[in-house]
């Protein structure tokens, strides 16, 4: 109801007719009726950013939600005429609208626009039609125009004469033509079939050349508007002599169907006019009359042959008619009209245009399927077949378009999107009409594909082995992790951090949480650890965040921080000469041997044995790697009785450490020679090494024992028989009877100590046997005890 009286003001202020009231009344009727059209009118020459209508009224809608909804107001066409105010919802004209310039080839103009609205998608049509004022006056082609008149002409003949041209329309347009005052010739006013106004000019009274040769006249068209407009034309009228045939055309309507891709010089038609006059009576000149400037433009006319051909450019989108007057004049001034009806016939030269209306730059890769991703439109301006057009994607890509209505398109997606195979995408649009040449255009979508955290961290490796020297220095870099996640932003940042497990002590490495270095804390010790292993834990910064896992194992490489250790013999010096040999022992006879032990590993742990002091240097070796004492060679009588040997055990270690062991050993030529000789201590030996009370008493019960057992030994063998006495003992110069052997029991930790205290290692052990007869005879050697 509001737009009735809005429609019946808008009347009253441009004093439009009651046919204007009666359209308007039709329009709100249609815009009622029509569910989503909305119509509107416009007087043309308004000033820019005039008001058209209020967009919130007519839809019932707030105007927040425009704003909310991001409505927009978009023009048929290349040029938006129309503004949409989102905060008040008031739609206005960009620019002054010249109903001529627009729409110079109708008596009515309308303008389509279409406002769109965002979430969700929306599209209302609507119309504006641009009323016309009466801003142009009637012009007539020529300011003067020339009608030769023979004077045999009878009364009631009747000229045409150039019609006034008015680009108004309706009341408006031209209405009236006026001549000045005179008494030969009036004005006949008519109407065509194609509604277009002319007027003739009647001869009312006989010309007189011999009276008056020439009359000059005053045309004046005169419009409808208010208040009117006008324009004149002079007419000069030559009184000729008798000339009593005019020509005559064959036909009175000549009609050609012409495409509009006729090139240049191309035959129309051919127009004939005869006259049975003769001389210049009879020769006939064409002329066009009556005929529009554009039409002017593009056709020609031969005056002397009549043929009509092609001047310009024709444009079936511009104009499919195009409608013409040829006028036939004779030598003697007569004339005759036909008239010349062009059709103009469509040809496919139009290729289609896609309008990109919106457009989503940015998708989620989760997004489902079946998401809007772009609307646009196709327009082709060929008609038919020429104009229907279809839309297609190149490629074999995740994207389909569906058909909405008005040539418009959805682009939406058909499958599943995956950022990390394809981030974006290059859509190329082609729309091909359906002409008998097809012509086709593209367009070109870029859609970028934002990421989702949707891929957790993957390390390079599954383990990671890095290795450090122990003794090292606190925080020293060892490595690092690696972990790659094939998403972007910040669900691609990985953060590194130890998986620490419960009831474990702290490990004594620690991962930098942005760049995965990995550093050792404290100094390590690889006597105590030689490798560990911990977790290790790669976590991204998407929202729930993602992680993986990894194990860094570190291995502690052994640095030669400890110097080797001797085990035999023990390092107080309580067996420095404590090792027996005999005088009859060869070269390569095993006197004792050193053991000694390294805590490092590798190299750091091999020991080799070297003798660094002798008392006789030619007479012991040591096996470089055993540490086996042998001599060198047969021992003799010129040897010292008491040997001291240094050995020096060393390792393989940069730099090599070492230590050394002392051995102190006896040549003897029996036990009791080993006994007093144990019990013999130099004076020089007494004052470096001063016998504790203790070792006094222990040597007190060796020798007490000794003497008890060999007692009893000489009173078993006496037992025997005194008279076998003398071939007992020629026995025993030859072998050994029934010996004695004293066993590591039998010597007490005295100065002898053979294996008690370990200056011979339980490995090493020795039967020594003695002899019934032997007294203070050499001991006897016979073989070692091995293990």
């Amino acid at each position: 109801g509001w737009l009735f009286w809005r429609v019946m003001a808008c009347g009253r202020r441009s004093g439009g007719s009651k046919r204007q009231v009666i359209l308007f009344i039709l329009c709100v009727c249609a815009c009622q009726s029509g569910a989503e059209t909305l119509r509107y009118s416009l007087a043309e020459e308004m000033e820019r950013d005039s008001f058209v209508a209020d967009i919130t009224k007519d839809l019932g809608v707030a105007p927040s939600q425009l704003a909310a909804r991001k409505a927009r107001v978009v023009s048929e066409g290349n040029e938006q005429l129309f503004h949409l105010n989102q905060n008040t919802g008031v739609l206005t004209a960009k620019r002054s609208l010249d109903r001529e310039e627009i729409c110079p080839q109708s008596d009515t103009c309308t303008l389509f626009f279409k406002i769109f609205f965002e979430n969700p998608l929306q599209l209302i049509r609507g119309e504006v039609e641009v009323r016309d004022v009466n801003d142009n006056s009637p012009v007539f082609p020529e300011k003067e125009m020339l009608l030769e008149i023979p004077e045999t002409i009878s009364p009631g003949s009747r000229f045409p004469l150039e019609s006034a041209q008015d680009k108004d329309v309706g009341s408006n347009g031209l209405q009236s033509y006026s001549l000045g005052s005179n008494s030969h010739f009036s004005l006949a006013l008519g109407t065509g079939r194609d509604g277009v106004k002319y007027t003739e000019l009647v001869l009312e009274r006989q010309l007189d050349r011999e009276e008056q040769r020439e009359l000059n006249l005053l045309l004046t068209a005169t419009d409808g508007g208010s208040p009117p407009r006008s324009g004149t034309a002079q007419l000069r009228i030559v009184v000729l002599d008798a000339n009593d045939n005019i020509p005559v055309f064959g036909w009175e309507v000549y009609e050609v169907r012409l495409a509009e891709n006729s090139p240049p010089e191309q035959l129309v038609v051919r127009v004939a006019a005869a006259d049975p006059d003769e001389g210049s009576n009879g020769k006939v000149r064409y002329a066009f009359s009556q005929t529009s400037e554009r039409s002017r433009q593009l056709f020609e006319l031969n005056p002397a042959t009549g043929e009509i051909r092609v001047a310009g450019n024709l444009d079936f989108e511009e104009a499919k008619n195009h409608k013409m007057v040829v006028k036939a004049t004779d030598g003697g001034g007569l004339s005759a009209h036909c008239n010349v009806h062009v059709e103009v016939l469509d040809v496919n030269d139009n290729a289609p245009e896609i309008a990109l209306t919106s457009l989503t730059a940015s998708i989620p890769e989760d997004a489902p399927p079946r998401t809007v991703v772009a609307l646009f439109s196709v327009r082709d301006r060929d008609s038919g077949d020429n104009g229907r057009t279809e839309c297609t994607i190149d490629g074999d890509l995740p994207f389909s378009l569906t058909p909405t209505f008005d040539n418009y398109y959805e682009l939406r997606t058909n499958a599943a999107l995956d950022r990390e195979r394809t981030a974006e995408y290059n859509i190329t649009i082609t729309a091909t009409d359906w002409g008998t040449t097809r012509l086709s255009s593209r367009e070109s979508i870029f859609v970028q594909i934002s990421d989702v955290n949707d891929n957790a961290p993957e390390f390079t490796q599954g383990i990671y082995t890095m290795s450090v020297t122990e003794n090292n220095s606190p925080m020293l870099r060892i490595g690092s992790v690696n972990a790659t996640d094939a998403d972007a932003g910040k669900n691609a940042r990985v953060n590194y951090a130890l998986v620490r497990q419960e009831g474990k002590e702290q490990p004594d490495v620690t991962v930098n949480s942005e760049n995965g270095d990995v550093y050792i804390l404290r100094p390590l010790d690889y006597e105590m650890v030689s490798a560990f292993e911990v977790a290790v834990c790669a976590a991204d910064g998407g929202s729930p965040p993602l992680s993986a896992h990894a194990v860094l194992r570190v291995v502690v490489r052994d640095e030669n921080d400890n110097a080797p250790v001797v085990l035999h013999p023990p390092p107080d010096g309580s067996a420095a000469a404590g090792e027996l040999v005999p005088r009859s022992a060869e070269a390569g006879y095993l006197v004792a041997k050193v053991v000694a032990v390294d805590a490092d590993a590798g190299q750091n742990a091999w020991l080799s044995y070297e003798l660094a002091k002798a008392t006789e240097p030619g007479l012991f070796r040591v096996g470089l790697h055993s540490g086996e004492v042998r001599t060198a060679r047969a021992v003799s009588e010129r040897d010292a009785p008491r040997q001291r040997l240094v050995v020096l055990v060393r390792d393989r270690g940069q730099p090599p450490r070492s230590a050394s062991a002392t051995l102190g050993i006896a040549l003897v030529d029996g036990f009791s020679d080993a006994f007093i000789q144990l019990n013999q201590v130099p004076a020089g030996r007494q004052q470096q090494q001063p016998q504790a009370g203790e070792e006094d008493l222990l040597t007190t019960y060796l020798i007490a024992s000794l003497g008890c057992v060999s007692s009893l030994f000489l009173l078993s063998v006496l037992a025997f028989s005194a008279a076998k006495l003398c071939k007992a003992r020629q026995r025993a110069r030859n072998s050994p009877p029934s010996a004695r052997c004293y066993t590591d029991e039998d010597f007490g930790t005295g100065g002898v100590d053979v294996a008690g205290t370990g200056n011979l290692s339980p490995a090493y052990g020795y039967e020594v046997c003695l002899t019934t007869g032997s007294g203070r005879s050499e001991f006897q050697f016979l073989r070692p005890i091995l293990p």
